[in-house]
């Protein structure tokens, strides 16, 4: 059986060709699995990692509780807030739907790329923003319209419109 939190030996199993196949033969209820030596490797990946189990009479059948506690336990796992809409580098993956996300994520993005007390051009400010998003011009133009960051009066500088 597969710990809850590993699920390398299930990805591993089901990566397998043959064991896929063993696999999905049993889930779909077609009999005739494979007598020999590859099939029996594949009938013992997929013990081992919690797919299948074999029952007294001697047969395989599918099991999906390792499944269920592989999403369970992924579900403690996910992210909150902002990094929701992270990639794991950092970068904006998408913008939320939602105003209070939406606000959110930029308030993140403008303490991430503009310390507070830090004056900076619009070169400099797009290249930062350009770690950020695949669109560093668009969101410059949504941390402004949001009120997140302040233009000098010539247009050519930046900083945050707010300190911590």
């Amino acid at each position: 059986m597969v710990d809850d939190a590993d699920w390398r030996p299930v990805v591993a199993a089901l990566a397998n060709r043959d064991a896929r196949e063993v696999w999905a033969r049993l889930v779909l209820g077609k009999g005739g699995l494979p007598g020999n030596t590859r099939g029996a490797r594949a009938l013992a990946l997929l013990e081992k990692a919690g797919l299948i189990r074999r029952e007294r009479d001697g047969d395989y059948r599918p099991d999906d509780a390792v499944l269920r506690r592989l999403l369970a336990s992924s579900a403690t796992t996910r992210p909150r807030g902002v990094e929701r809409f992270l990639r794991p580098d950092g970068r904006i993956d998408r913008f939320p739907a939602g105003a209070a996300d939406r606000a959110s994520l930029l308030a993140h993005v403008a303490e991430v790329s503009l310390p507070a007390g830090e004056t900076v051009g619009e070169r400099e400010l797009t290249e930062r923003l350009a770690e950020l998003a695949d669109d560093p011009v668009t969101l410059r133009r949504r941390l402004v319209d949001a009120g997140l960051l302040a233009r000098t009066p010539t247009g050519s500088a930046y900083s945050r419109a707010w300190t911590d």
